[in-house]
């Protein structure tokens, strides 16, 4: 109805007609509502999405929580602190003296121990010396400091000369006997190409880099070769290794997944196909040293995690990846455990871009205090063993684990659907048996942060080097980034660790036994100790 009615007009008007006009009026402004309302959820919508995204372009990406009192995350703060056992502070402790700096005696030296010492003498000459005491002195114990130097890439060429022996029959020939080389007919040696996978593996530098790094010592070696160096190596080498690994990682009961997208250009495909480098270690809990994986495959189907874990029996913790899923419903040894680092990050993307004392009136907040809660409770039980550990967890995290899923369902209709906040409350629903598995199991982590952290050298790298050339690259890649990572985990140097295994392998490449590999692990109380770090960081 667009008319307008003067008084005069409506009083032509009968009671029935003017009261059929005001519904009809009313029935129109419902409908304007309800469309008004629509638009402005679209609006809502369209600037939370603006906003994460600029979250995610421009602002910090790390999804700590900072509460101002730490009594916020808890519904039941005191029960769960009595469970503690503290012992009862002093009273140094609870009135402390004013602060003074202390200076660590001896850090220096701490700090210096485990690195060779070159001895400079710094002395006065005889003339010197009788100039100032005559002829009658004696020397005092030296005052001595020590300062820290490097010496840059040297670079020096091993020209090997084997001895040729003849009788005196000149007819017999006799060679001394030679060592057997790293890529035969080869320049390279094995402290060569450890620096070369320290720099692209470690430090994330691509070939062409190296290759001027090494220019501008006067040694022109192409990023071509340096390629075929590293693909022979991981190839011939490397890669008895990594299948012992693979072995040793069937032994583990819990394990951890993950994979990140790469693009291989001289794949077969279309330009720009993505494929994916999947990685698998082992339980950041679990009481066994650390094995981490990487399994370069061109696609992200269910047939690659089936396939590399084929003889797997134990916990896998992952995201809400469905392939992961149907893994566990084909494998009948394999259970699936959810990630709760995944299950919070669209309430954090939420609060982040909200000023603090907004947020805080938000289902996303109130989401992300409950979820802190948890594993704040989780995070105290570290240092129990799995047994304890799960009676634990049954005790006191359960319950929160269990009111969090009830909240989300009590309130999943208040948020749309596909609002973040919405979109995390859908991924906990159809995560929650997931979620939940790390309840009855005292070695399973709360998340998946392990491997994504495992896997974070290589997206680095990805970044730098944007693709690998073909699929010899990306399979020897992934042996090496597999050892690399391993190494870190364990504490070793990489590029020791990689010049030790390069000159050892070559050594038993005859051999039928490949026992010789268990002195070569991560791990092993056979490796020299200058494979160890002496401190860790």
């Amino acid at each position: 109805m667009d008319k307008k009615y003067c008084v005069n007009e409506l009083t032509k008007y009968s009671k029935a007609d003017i009261i059929n006009m005001f519904i009809s009026l009313q029935s129109d402004k419902e409908k304007q509502d309800t469309k008004m309302q629509e638009l402005n959820q679209k609006m809502d919508l369209l600037f939370e999405q603006l906003s994460v995204s600029k979250q995610h372009r421009f602002g910090r990406s790390s999804e700590k929580m900072k509460f101002e009192d730490q009594m916020e995350l808890y519904f039941n703060e005191a029960e769960v602190l009595a469970a503690e056992k503290v012992p009862e502070p002093e009273l140094e402790e609870v009135c402390p003296k004013a602060y003074k700096r202390k200076k660590h005696k001896g850090k220096r030296e701490e700090d210096l121990k485990n690195i060779p010492v070159t001895i400079i003498e710094h002395t006065l000459s005889e003339e010197q010396l009788r100039s100032t005491f005559g002829e009658k002195w004696r020397r005092l114990p030296d005052e001595v400091y020590k300062r820290l130097a490097l010496h840059p890439v040297q670079f020096e060429v091993e020209e090997h000369h084997v001895a040729v022996y003849c009788g005196n029959d000149n007819q017999t020939i006799v060679k001394a006997s030679r060592p057997t080389d790293l890529l035969r007919n080869s320049i390279v040696t094995p402290s060569l190409e450890a620096a070369i996978l320290n720099s692209k593996y470690i430090n994330a530098l691509p070939l062409n880099r190296i290759e001027q790094e090494f220019a501008r010592n006067d040694v022109m070696i192409s990023r071509q070769v340096m390629a075929n160096w590293t693909i022979l190596c991981g190839e011939r080498y490397l890669s008895l290794l990594y299948d012992r690994l693979h072995q040793e990682l069937y032994k583990c009961k819990v394990s951890q997944a993950d994979e990140t997208p790469v693009i291989v250009s001289k794949d077969g495909r279309a330009t720009g196909s993505k494929s994916y480098m999947w990685v698998y270690r082992t339980g950041k809990l679990y009481n066994a040293p650390p094995i981490i994986l990487y399994d370069y495959q061109r696609t992200r189907n269910s047939s690659h995690p089936k396939d590399f874990l084929k003889k797997y029996q134990g916990v896998l913790v992952t995201d809400g990846y469905q392939v992961y899923h149907q893994l566990e419903k084909e494998e009948s040894g394999i259970t699936i455990a959810g990630c709760w680092s995944h299950a919070r990050r669209r309430y954090a993307d939420v609060v982040k871009t909200m000023d603090k004392e907004a947020a805080k009136s938000t289902l996303a907040y109130a989401a992300l205090r409950q979820i802190a809660m948890i594993y704040k409770i989780d995070n105290d039980l570290i240092e129990l063993t799995p047994e304890d550990r799960v009676v634990q967890r049954q005790l006191l995290v359960k319950p929160q684990v269990e009111a969090f899923f009830a909240w989300i369902k009590n309130h999943k209709q208040e948020v749309a659907s596909q609002s973040e906040t919405g979109k995390g409350f859908t991924y906990c629903i159809n995560q929650e048996k997931y979620l939940k598995t790390f309840l009855t199991n005292g070695d399973v982590p709360l998340d998946n942060n392990a491997t994504e952290s495992a896997i974070r050298g290589f997206c680095i790298g990805k970044n730098n080097w944007h693709m690998i050339d073909t699929i010899e690259g990306a399979k020897s890649s992934a042996i090496i980034y597999s050892i690399a990572e391993t190494a870190k985990a364990n504490n070793l140097k990489p590029y020791e660790y990689f010049k030790y295994l390069l000159k050892e392998i070559p050594q038993h490449m005859d051999d039928k036994d490949l026992t010789f590999l268990d002195k070569l692990l991560p791990w092993s109380d056979q490796l020299p100790e200058q494979c160890r770090k002496q401190t860790k960081q």
